[in-house]
């Protein structure tokens, strides 16, 4: 099997990992203490084509492919993983509004979004009841002449703050559609009134990305903004997710790699007991444990975007690399924090930005225990 990358996707590579070192890896422990990214960031990125990775030229996208986005978001996340996540959640918007949005919803908001008018675009799914089981959601939607009127509160929604255009899901079925059933989406702009930002959560990690909570009070959505059908929206967000686990997965592969090249250049300049302490058995195998671990997630994440990008059934994939990749980041990122001793421990050192930051990969787009169950029920099935 031949794993080398098209020209295209090494120059793709190229161009954002030289923005990611020059612009993003240089501010990010500023951003970080401020608890904000520069608008103007997501503006750069959406004018180097990141903000539409896989749209069609036709909506300003740049059809560069899941396998670029993969790329695109591993390097962004070595610089900044608030940034990469931020990134990674508006494309994934756009491609929700891509596949299932009518002819207008995608050329009134596709357009905005990859060319960065827009700054950012979110996906809000979560309450604070429902978590993995996302189908137990109690936000409500009526139709009342022209307008859908919602009611209800979404938690932990990135860029919630920022973002200019919201997939939000409802509940629009009567009692006899529970759970995933009678579940709609929706297009919702900040400026919808009835529409308001609730608290900012003080996070453990990526604190330069927002994430906040959305309050809805008699909200007033344009008919047309519905998404797809009624009470056919559960499927568009087990759709994004899938996608959304492959960028979760790459995001940690970024990281990842940022902690061992930190890691490996500490230890090729730390001295102890008269040598570097990259000259001793146990921190080389440490760091190569490390190695090891991340060319499988990067290959496993790679593979989930391969077949994406082909068309191919990609679900089942798309969880193993979450699950491998974001569990395999978080034991490389902690190896790496020991190897730095003491200076781990402290801000002057990025590592220990890492650590928090890497951390609720195992957490979002499903945790590691949801995808084991997806992994395991395709295989229970399948025998």
């Amino acid at each position: 099997m031949d794993f080398k990358l098209t020209q295209e996707q090494e120059m793709i590579r190229s161009q954002i990992r030289e923005f990611s070192r020059k612009v993003l890896l240089p501010n990010a422990e500023k951003w970080d203490a401020e608890g904000r990214i520069p608008e103007d960031i997501f503006r750069q990125l959406a004018q180097l084509g990141y903000a539409g990775i896989t749209l069609p030229a036709d909506v300003g996208g740049s059809e560069m492919g899941p396998v670029a986005m993969s790329l695109v978001i591993q390097e962004t996340a070595y610089g900044c993983a608030s940034t990469a996540v931020s990134l990674a959640v508006t494309n994934m918007v756009g491609e929700v509004i891509l596949r299932f949005g009518t002819d207008g919803q995608k050329h009134s908001y596709l357009p905005r979004i990859t060319s960065g008018e827009i700054p950012g675009a979110s996906f809000a799914l979560s309450e604070a009841h429902c978590g993995s089981d996302a189908g137990a959601l109690k936000t409500t939607a009526r139709l009342a002449g022209d307008r859908w009127i919602l009611n209800g509160e979404k938690m932990w929604i990135t860029s919630g703050q920022t973002a200019g255009v919201f997939v939000l899901w409802a509940r629009t079925g009567g009692k006899d559609l529970v759970g995933s059933k009678g579940v709609s989406a929706f297009l919702v702009e900040p400026g919808f009134k009835g529409f308001s930002v609730g608290r900012h959560e003080n996070k453990m990690g990526l604190r330069g990305s927002n994430t906040t909570s959305l309050v809805l009070e008699d909200c007033e959505v344009p008919r047309e903004n519905l998404l797809h059908a009624e009470n056919r929206g559960f499927a568009l967000a087990m759709v994004a997710l899938d996608g959304g686990r492959i960028s979760v997965a790459s995001q940690a592969v970024g990281i990842a790699r940022a902690a061992l090249d930190e890691a490996a250049a500490y230890a090729r300049e730390r001295r102890a007991f008269g040598q570097r302490i990259g000259d001793f058995q146990d921190i080389q195998w440490m760091i190569a444990d490390s190695a090891v671990q991340l060319r499988a997630a990067e290959l496993l994440t790679l593979r989930a975007a391969w077949l994406k990008e082909q068309g191919r059934p990609f679900s089942i994939e798309a969880s193993k690399a979450k699950v491998y990749a974001s569990e395999a980041a978080n034991v490389i990122c902690a190896r790496c924090f020991q190897i730095h001793g003491g200076y781990g421990y402290v801000k002057e050192f990025p590592i220990e930005r890492h650590v928090r930051d890497v951390r609720v990969t195992t957490i979002y787009e499903g945790t590691s225990q949801i995808q084991k169950l997806v992994i395991s029920r395709s295989l229970v099935r399948s025998s």
